[in-house]
C-alpha cells in the first residue's frame, strides 16, 4: 500500500500521486489517519462494475432460493413501520 501525507499533495498538487498511481491506489494520510484513496478512473470503473455484478448475482441468488416477496415499495415501507411500532 502506497501512502503519502496530505501535505505532499497540497505542496505538489496531483503530481504527488501521479507516479504511484501507475502501480496501485494511493492512500492519503491526514493528521496521521488514512483519509482518502486515489484511484485511476479505469480502476474505479472496474471496481464499480464488479460491485454492480456482485449485487446482481446476490439478487439472482435470492430469487433462486425464494427469498423474495411480492408487493410494492409502499407495502414494504408500511410493513417496516408496523414492525417498529411496539
Amino acid at each position: 500500500m502506497i501512502t503519502i501525507p496530505a501535505q505532499d499533495v497540497k505542496r505538489r498538487s496531483i503530481g504527488a500521486v501521479d507516479d504511484f498511481l501507475a502501480h496501485e491506489p494511493v492512500h492519503i494520510i491526514k493528521n496521521n489517519q488514512p483519509m482518502y484513496v486515489v484511484l485511476r478512473e479505469k480502476d474505479y470503473q472496474t471496481m464499480m462494475e464488479d460491485l454492480a455484478l456482485a449485487r446482481i448475482e446476490a439478487s439472482e441468488g435470492d430469487l433462486r432460493s425464494g427469498r423474495t416477496r411480492k408487493g410494492t415499495a409502499a407495502d414494504l415501507l408500511k410493513e417496516l413501520d408496523e414492525a417498529e411500532t411496539p
